[in-house]
This record gives structure tokens, sequence and C-alpha cells, in this order.
């Protein structure tokens, strides 16, 4: 078992536990396979930070909503807002809370933050469309904020991965000022999800059908290639929850495509070491998202 500290952040391999302004609440950041040891989030708004500049609605659902941080004192000038999508296998469980570590670091680092919380599986709405309406949603209202500099550049971890991925392939996603997005460890080929059973097929209880329908195709970033916007994907190489094999179809077909997509492939890192700001994994997933707000 994998356990790493960030101050008042513990966490394990299969269970997260975060504890923040003197408030513990067992979390998860993704699910795993059968058999599998799990402590369910709550969908509570998230404890960010001192940084805090409040939760904001972009529709009517309690879920709805995303965090906003502000460059932490005395960071360094970093150009746009990073936009964090959580994971969870898209199931109800598991919430933003989790992602707050990561986003943090994006704040120190001095980047401009917002995080996306969105209807899942197993609440009224979640599901697909439901939640890939919420994202687009929420991407409309967080690019016409004022006090949130573009470009925008997305990093989604597990099934926020996918979700960024996704965003990617959409006709849409350059109007939102978006520069592009960083896949961690991301679920970018449903059909290979599938076809491994990951989650105990969470991907069909998201999409609600199996592969060949309409709904899967619309919710598969394998189904919007090539991508309008460049996709970096970071991938841990000990990763058990998303295997590399998942992304390989993604990257080939994507790249034929004449998409701009690359992989850095993280040695020794497992599925939550690219979302730990005190893992090595951590330094190739802001490079990433430097290059890409730069680069705008």
């Amino acid at each position: 078992m994998l356990w790493i500290r960030r101050g008042a952040v513990r966490y394990s391999h299969w269970v997260m536990a975060i504890t923040l302004l003197s408030v513990t609440t067992a979390l998860s950041g993704c699910v795993g396979g059968a058999g599998d040891t799990m402590t369910p989030m709550t969908s509570t708004p998230s404890k960010a930070s001192s940084a805090s500049a409040g939760t904001r609605s972009y529709g009517s659902d309690p879920a709805q909503v995303y965090d906003v941080l502000r460059p932490a004192a005395g960071a360094p000038a970093a150009t746009g807002t990073v936009v964090v999508v959580h994971g969870g296998f898209w199931r109800a469980e598991y919430d933003r809370e989790h992602a707050v570590p990561e986003a943090e670091a994006f704040a120190g680092a001095g980047f401009h933050v917002a995080i996306v919380e969105y209807r899942r599986v197993g609440m009224p709405g979640g599901g697909v469309p439901g939640t890939l309406d919420d994202v687009r949603d929420a991407l409309s209202s967080i690019a016409a904020q004022t006090d949130l500099p573009k470009p925008l550049v997305l990093v989604g971890h597990s099934a926020g991965g996918h979700l960024v991925a996704w965003v990617a392939g959409q006709r849409w996603a350059r109007q939102r000022g978006i520069a592009g997005v960083v896949s961690l460890a991301g679920v970018v080929d449903l059909g290979a999800a599938d076809r491994l059973h990951l989650g105990d097929d969470a991907t069909r209880d998201f999409v609600g059908t199996g592969p060949g329908t309409a709904a899967w195709t619309t919710a598969d970033p394998m189904g919007s290639l090539p991508p309008r916007v460049p996709v970096r994907l970071v991938n841990g190489s000990e990763d058990d929850t998303v295997p590399l094999g998942v992304a390989d179809d993604y990257v080939a077909r994507a790249t034929a495509a004449g998409g701009d997509v690359t992989e850095k492939v993280v040695k020794g890192a497992d599925h939550f070491a690219v979302i730990d700001p005190d893992a090595p994994a951590f330094a190739e997933v802001l490079a990433a998202v430097r290059a890409l707000s730069e680069a705008g």
C-alpha cells in the first residue's frame, strides 16, 4: 500500500483522507476494480484554502458548482486559469474534495484555479448526457468570469481525464478559451475501459448503454478525433486502476488524425501519484500545464 502525505493531507492507494479546517472527511480519488475497499466522499463544498474566492454556480442543481482559488500570495506570476476536473469513475460517491491538494499546488504555482463539480452517476441527471452537459456549461461559466484570466488549461484525473479529453474533441473548445487539456491517468478510450471492466463496469453505468450506440460514440473521446486543442497525457507506469494500455489506441489514432497529442509515462508512478503535489510525477503535470498556458 502506498501512503503519501502533504501537510494535513494523507492519501492511500485505495483510500484518501483529507483533513482541512479541522474537519476530517473520508475520501477516495477513484474507484478500483472488484473487491477494492473504498470510503465514499460527501458532496459538501470543498474546503479549498485561505486563497479561496468562493463557490460559484453554473446551474440550479447543488452539484453544478465550481470553487475558485486565487494565486497564492507571493507566487510567481503565471498565465491563465487551471480548471481541475476530478475523478471517481463518474460516480456520485466521489466528489471534488480530493482535488483540493492539486488545485492548491496550481495556485501555489501562480495560477488562478477553478475546481469543477458535476452531476454524477447515482444522482438525478448524472451520466450521459447530463455529466457532459455540466462540464460544457461549467466551462462556459468559467470562461465568462472576468476575474479568471485566459487561456484555460483543463486538468482532469481518471474519469476527469476522460472528461477533459472529451472536451478537447468538441468544436466549441477553442470558443471557451481553452488552450489545451492535461489528462492524468485518464479513461480516454471508453471501449478499452469497457473491455477491462474498469471500476466494476463503471463505463457502462456512466453511458447507460454499451459500445456502438449513439450515446457511447458521443461520450467517447475516440469518437471525436482529432482533438481541436492540444492534449497532454501523463500516466504512471505502475497504474493498476487505469492501466497504461487504455491510452494506446487514443494516442495512435489521435496523432494519425493530425491531433497535437503527446503522452508522458512516469516510471514508477501509480494512479494517484499524478495528483499528489509531493510526488515526482507532479512535476511533469506542472510542466505540461505551464507549456500549454504559455503557448495560449
